[in-house]
């Protein structure tokens, strides 16, 4: 990511929105941009909370929870966690399930795509606990 997609967060918030309203109508229910994240609300009842720092440029985590439904989470991020220094993604990673389960992750060079990507995982895995 060699230039800065993340800068105006406002307008990022929005645009992220506008693609989980427009492109992902059989998973999202509704989205509401708040102070400090976008919410997508997910058709199973869970929600995708979005996020970028202000502060440090492209720092992010967009969080599927889950926890209330059936115990997990999921969450797709870049904190510089140490003990992930050998991670070949590092610093970003994805938490599989559970905050201990972390595997690699590579966001695209746009979080638009990214979160198209984590839609997209989020509507496959829905199929797969629905049986559609």
């Amino acid at each position: 990511m060699a230039s800065n997609p993340c800068k105006n967060v406002d307008e990022l918030y929005f645009k992220l929105a506008r693609i989980a309203e427009e492109e992902f109508l059989d998973v999202v229910i509704s989205t509401d941009v708040m102070n400090d994240r976008l919410r997508i609300h997910i058709i199973d009842g869970s929600f995708l909370d979005v996020w970028f720092s202000r502060r440090i440029p492209c720092k992010y985590a967009f969080h599927w929870e889950r926890r209330h439904l059936n115990g997990s989470v999921y969450r797709w991020d870049n904190a510089a966690h140490r003990k992930l220094k050998r991670l070949e993604t590092f610093p970003h990673h994805f938490h599989d399930g559970r905050q201990e389960s972390i595997r690699p992750f590579t966001p695209s060079d746009n979080m638009e795509d990214t979160l198209r990507f984590i839609l997209m995982v989020i509507r496959d895995r829905l199929k797969k606990t629905s049986g559609a």
